[in-house]
């Protein structure tokens, strides 16, 4: 029987892919979905390094490749571009969180998780000094409605989201404690740090609720990296969750029910981290928790869906506690 689409996703997006063929896989549907998704570099890699082609048809692994080595030279551009701006800069403290802070950490290879935009927490009395700052290097001002950030910039080439009260008005002091528990990333100079494990897996939560859950399924695998602590890597993420600490938190940002929807997503899709991701459930009612694989994790965990997701604004203001 040939593999299904899922069964496609599941073997492409897998760090020590099993050695199957994929002989008769969806390619059609498979390739234009994974490009959309953000997993194109990582199934071009599988396929052409670890898989050796598996069965594939050649112009799958072209059109992939291609991909590969874009998002390797648009992430190299980025992140140097990035150091050399803020690598002598004093007297800051900007916490570097999603894509940017995983593509080194969670990823094995850099090319891996592409960066579509550089997010940066930080005191809103800093947010005016900081973008003044990247004005100097030619960012301007770009709109930031809808982005939960406090000001977004942009050179053209990298969009920089700028956020301070990033859980709200009513959690400053939840926010703040971000900040406090984030590590030196000395490779980009004394001003920058990257989020504490639980900080970051909460805030790629709160991103994912945030859309309603409409975001690429690369989102899915920067959460099951980090529940499962980053097993491929030896960084800053490579070590078990602090489970109490992960739901404590979850629960004084009111992210529980966001929190558990992304970890049952991450069950569902991937098999082998769903121990780690079904371990750190927070105590939902049984009623709310089928509510939510009802509504959100069974329709989110269909790959290739085409419809958005019903009462999307609903969904938002159930998933963050608004």
């Amino acid at each position: 029987m040939p593999p299904s689409l899922l069964d496609t996703f599941r073997v492409l997006a897998s760090f020590d892919p099993p050695r199957v063929s994929l002989r008769g896989a969806p390619w059609e549907a498979y390739v234009d979905w994974a490009i959309s998704q953000g997993l194109a570099p990582l199934a071009a890699y599988n396929l052409q390094y670890r898989l050796g082609g598996a069965a594939v048809p050649e112009w799958v692994r072209d059109r992939l490749l291609a991909i590969y080595q874009g998002s390797a030279n648009d992430n190299v551009m980025k992140l140097v571009n990035f150091k050399q701006m803020v690598d002598d800069l004093q007297g800051r403290k900007l916490v570097l969180f999603g894509g940017a802070a995983f593509a080194d950490s969670l990823y094995p290879h850099v090319a891996f998780r592409p960066v579509t935009e550089l997010q940066l927490l930080m005191r809103r009395l800093d947010v005016d000094g900081f973008a003044g700052f990247l004005s100097n290097h030619e960012f301007k001002p770009e709109d930031a409605a809808g982005s939960g950030a406090t000001k977004v910039v942009s050179d053209g080439r990298t969009l920089i989201l700028l956020y301070s009260d990033i859980l709200g008005s009513q959690r400053k002091e939840q926010a703040a404690g971000i900040l406090e528990r984030a590590k030196p990333m000395k490779m980009y100079g004394p001003s920058v740090f990257r989020a504490d494990l639980e900080d970051a897996l909460l805030l790629a939560v709160l991103e994912q609720a945030r859309q309603g859950y409409e975001v690429p399924w690369l989102s899915f695998l920067d959460v099951r990296e980090l529940i499962t602590g980053a097993k491929a890597m030896g960084g800053p993420y490579s070590r078990p969750v602090d489970v109490p600490a992960l739901l404590a938190r979850a629960a004084e940002w009111r992210l529980e029910r966001a929190l558990y929807t992304s970890l049952a997503l991450v069950a569902r899709l991937f098999p082998e981290a769903a121990a780690d991701a079904t371990a750190a459930f927070p105590p939902l009612r049984r009623a709310t928790r089928e509510l939510l694989d009802r509504t959100v994790v069974g329709p989110v965990s269909t790959p290739g869906r085409a419809t958005a997701l019903k009462g999307l604004e609903r969904v938002r203001r159930l998933l963050t506690g608004q």
